[in-house]
């Protein structure tokens, strides 16, 4: 019988230690981060929904937090991270600008209750179906098990209610992938955390029970002076590699400048880039009609191409 390798796993107590040693530095490296975070509160604009409940999973820093604040007063938003530090940052955020504020603004205007909430997406604190809207900014990528983590979502959810969020596709950080292909081979893959297609992560959709998703890709392209920028921007907002079977052994110095050295290659117009694709999508929570082995067939009409031209030609 051939032997296969088991599947490259996440480590969530490593994924928690390299968000907490980063949340001091994160706000200041974030950059994409903070762009998606606002995309993805304006893409709330075109969603026509009433909001009393709110998660922010993979909160981070607050950047999405403080925009669903502002969105919905009166709604109770939930921050959830898997670090505390990083929360203790969102706090700190929430509580500025809510300082910020007039005095009589405070009085006269309802304000959302934010709550400050530290767990894993595998096992969400909340009751079945008691959440209107979960959004997620950058954070499915670090799920190894990205179908317990969508039930998870689905099962908070109310009927009805919306999943809406954005991770990172395959085509991230190419460049730095090539680079340490170039040095190590097919093994070079494994220096970086495996991210999960638009196509894949709205069958994934389906599977965990939602219906309706709308998946679309951008790509971002960072540039930096040296290749060595990008490695310290990465380390700076926690991006490392937290697969459990990655390898123990410290690279070399010797090794880690060739890569450095490969990546130089890419270099464009005197500037080394970065590119980040972020996959963006959104998700109701309600049973898909038309998709999945077990879809709901009440409704639909099985009709071949010839007997719909045949009915097209009887109507013109």
């Amino acid at each position: 019988m051939e032997k296969t390798n088991p599947p490259l796993m996440m480590n969530l107590s490593v994924v928690r230690h390299h968000f907490t040693k980063a949340a001091a530095q994160y706000d200041e490296a974030a950059v994409l981060q903070k762009l998606t975070a606002e995309e993805l509160d304006q893409r709330l604009d075109l969603i026509k929904l009433d909001v009393r409940r709110v998660v922010d999973l993979g909160a981070g820093t607050g950047f999405l937090t403080e925009k669903l604040w502002e969105r919905y007063p009166q709604a109770l938003v939930s921050a959830v991270d898997l670090s505390h530090a990083m929360l203790s940052r969102a706090r700190f955020r929430c509580k500025q600008k809510r300082d910020h504020q007039a005095w009589w603004s405070r009085w006269l205007s309802p304000s959302a209750k934010v709550c400050f909430i530290q767990a894993n997406a595998y096992s969400l604190p909340f009751a079945d179906a008691s959440q209107d809207l979960v959004v997620t900014n950058f954070m499915l990528q670090w799920c190894d098990d990205l179908d317990a983590v969508l039930t998870q979502i689905r099962r908070v959810l109310r009927p009805e209610g919306l999943l809406m969020l954005s991770s990172l596709g395959p085509d991230t950080l190419k460049e730095l992938r090539k680079a340490w292909v170039a040095v190590e081979g097919e093994a070079g893959h494994s220096r970086l955390s495996p991210f999960v297609d638009m196509h894949d992560l709205g069958d994934a959709l389906v599977r965990a029970g939602f219906g309706q998703p709308v998946m679309d890709v951008e790509r971002y392209t960072l540039t930096y002076a040296k290749p060595i920028d990008v490695i310290r921007d990465l380390k700076a907002i926690g991006a490392t590699n937290a697969q459990q079977q990655r390898s123990r052994f410290l690279t070399g110095k010797n090794k880690f400048n060739r890569m450095l050295g490969e990546y130089e290659q890419s270099r464009k117009e005197g500037k080394i880039p970065a590119t980040f694709e972020v996959v963006h999508g959104h998700a109701w929570a309600a049973q898909e009609v038309f998709k999945g082995p077990s879809r709901d067939k009440k409704g639909v009409v099985n009709i071949t191409l010839d007997e719909l031209q045949n009915q097209l030609k009887s109507r013109s």
